[in-house]
């Protein structure tokens, strides 16, 4: 039961920082980075106070709960009549912008690491491809950056990691089932997984925005029932997939998504989305902690050249790249097109998919692709984190806004 010390210190470290919360905000330091850093002090590839075991039930279900609660929270909070209104930009960076990443990420592994076949480097690709907007949270606060690039940040982050799930699981399938026997039937599988948990989670959330938006109408519903329902919604999501073999994830991912959009209210939907945030918070903090002190220590041995390599051109041009060629015609100015490009930090998404990932694969004969998952995040809590504030200043104080958009602040 090596678990439990350390959670507690990870809820312990929540309500301190809390109590320091509006000065850290003050600071180029962010909470993921305190939480990260801590967490490798303390766990064993530092102090060794903690040694919380990869495989241990509390850290499955921790992950398992986060994650439904992450791709519910993120996809409820993309208001799908602004995001048609305002497509073109968001649209390029997730239908071109996003699958490019994933080719490229690939392509660049393969010379760094001939050892590694291509589906666990395909894995690896698609686990670094989501973004986490949370990550810089400078970026998307600041009324300095203009508010529609604040916007496609956000509807980025918020919808790329529920795209990168079905491939991700694909590759899962792949690696444990093989592509051969037929009596495996892998394809058919992944398929069901994916139809029945899209339809099923849409449902529920559509269902849910609905009732929601009927019963408060009517005065019947409280206020904090109102906040309860994105919780109890994302869990009910998961538990009805899975009951019909289909998946949990996906559908936390649509309910949250049709959830949104359903319901009218926006003063509710705030409501919805304001529990979810600061219950979610909670989870990613102590996720964070735990991701530092139980991973960083197993992929510790295997930071070799190639996979320092990998990790930063993850960061610079295997991001970047792909979100320039996609943003080409969307009459964005250059420095806004970099801008997009640098703030694709990876965060919450990364994590959570690489421990799902530890836990259904195991470490051993993944420990190369596993390392560069943790390097590449932990440059990415640190270099995004500082680089926030900074950026946005320079970027906003120049009263740069994207070509043919006018000055918004």
């Amino acid at each position: 039961m090596n678990d439990h010390p350390a959670i507690i210190f990870a809820a312990a470290m929540i309500f301190v920082f809390g109590l320091f919360s509006r000065l850290a905000d003050r600071s180029p330091l962010t909470a993921p980075m305190i939480f990260v850093a801590v967490g490798m002090l303390v766990g064993p590839a530092g102090l060794g106070f903690f040694h919380p075991e990869l495989d241990g039930d509390l850290v499955h279900i921790l992950t398992e709960i986060t994650l439904i609660l992450v791709l519910f929270v993120d996809a409820s909070t993309i208001d799908l009549k602004k995001l048609l209104a305002d497509r073109a930009v968001p649209s390029r960076m997730l239908l071109i912008g996003l699958p490019l990443t994933m080719l490229l990420g690939t392509l660049i592994a393969w010379p760094l690491f001939p050892e590694v076949g291509i589906w666990s480097l395909l894995l690896m690709a698609l686990i670094l491809s989501p973004t986490d907007a949370a990550l810089g949270q400078a970026v998307v606060k600041s009324e300095k950056v203009p508010e529609r690039v604040r916007r496609w940040i956000s509807v980025e982050s918020g919808l790329n990691d529920g795209i990168a799930l079905p491939p991700i699981f694909a590759c899962i399938a792949v690696l444990t089932l093989g592509l051969g026997g037929s009596d495996k039937h892998w394809g058919l599988f992944l398929l069901q997984q994916v139809v029945l948990g899209a339809a099923i989670g849409g449902g529920v959330g559509w269902a849910g925005g609905r009732l929601v938006t009927w019963f408060s109408a009517r005065g019947w519903m409280s206020h904090t029932f109102q906040q309860l329902v994105s919780g109890s919604l994302a869990i009910l999501c998961f538990a009805l997939a899975e009951l019909v073999h289909g998946n949990g994830f996906i559908a936390a991912f649509a309910g949250g998504l049709l959830l949104g959009s359903s319901t009218r209210s926006a003063e509710i939907r705030e409501r919805i989305q304001e529990f979810g945030e600061a219950f979610g918070q909670q989870l990613i903090l102590i996720v964070f902690m735990i991701f530092a002190m139980v991973m960083v220590p197993l992929a510790l041995p295997h930071w070799d050249l190639a996979a320092w390599i990998y990790a930063l051109l993850s960061l610079t041009v295997i991001r970047m790249l792909p979100v320039g060629l996609s943003l080409i015609g969307a009459r964005l100015d250059l420095s806004t097109a970099l801008f997009l490009g640098w703030f694709g930090p990876r965060g919450i998404a990364s994590v959570l998919y690489l421990l799902l990932v530890a836990n259904l694969l195991g470490v051993g004969g993944y420990e190369r692709i596993l390392s560069v998952i943790v390097l590449t995040v932990l440059l990415s809590v640190f270099l995004h984190g500082a680089s926030a504030v900074p950026l946005s200043r320079a970027y906003g104080g120049r009263d740069i806004a994207p070509a043919g958009l006018g000055h918004e602040n």
